[in-house]
């Protein structure tokens, strides 16, 4: 069989928009990684907190599969979320006073108080930059990144969300 010859001028083409690819991604990761290291020493709340968070502060209760709905997660990384905030004392949960099966979210004045003082969650801050796209832009985006994900084998991988791991543990920054 004969061997395939790339041009050298297609070779450089290639290596340079795979450098271009490459380091859009690890700037796109270094930019939340370090939104997330701001977020945590500022609040000393995770950005999945911290985003959390700012989903409850103008509602008035919400359940946790709305709280999923808000923060574009499933129902079970959103409750991972809430477990830990209400630990800190940031949010309560109590039974629905029309629905006895399903619990209502609020956030506390000790939530609202480490909101107020708090960053731009890096969370917030990526869905922004999702919606000043244009349709046409996002669903080429959304598609590329699928298709990424899937030659990288990480297509089935579990999502959670940014910055908290499974489980309800979350990345620590560095110290």
């Amino acid at each position: 069989m004969p061997r395939i010859v790339t041009p050298p001028a297609r070779r450089t083409a290639d290596a340079a928009e795979l450098s271009a690819a490459v380091d859009a991604v690890r700037r796109l990761m270094r930019g939340l990684r370090l939104a997330e290291q701001r977020t945590r020493t500022t609040t000393g709340l995770s950005a999945a907190q911290l985003f959390v968070l700012g989903q409850l502060r103008d509602a008035d209760g919400v359940s946790l599969t709305e709280l999923a709905e808000r923060t574009l997660t499933d129902r079970t990384s959103v409750s991972a979320v809430v477990e830990r905030l209400e630990r800190d004392g940031s949010v309560r949960s109590e039974r629905d006073g029309r629905d006895r099966r399903r619990m209502r979210v609020r956030i506390t004045a000790a939530g609202r108080r480490r909101l107020s003082a708090a960053p731009k969650p890096p969370t917030a801050q990526l869905i922004a930059a999702l919606r000043r796209l244009t349709p046409h832009q996002r669903r080429g985006l959304t598609s590329h990144l699928v298709a990424l994900l899937d030659a990288m084998g990480l297509a089935a991988a579990p999502a959670s969300m940014l910055f908290e791991e499974r489980g309800g543990r979350s990345r620590r920054a560095p110290r």
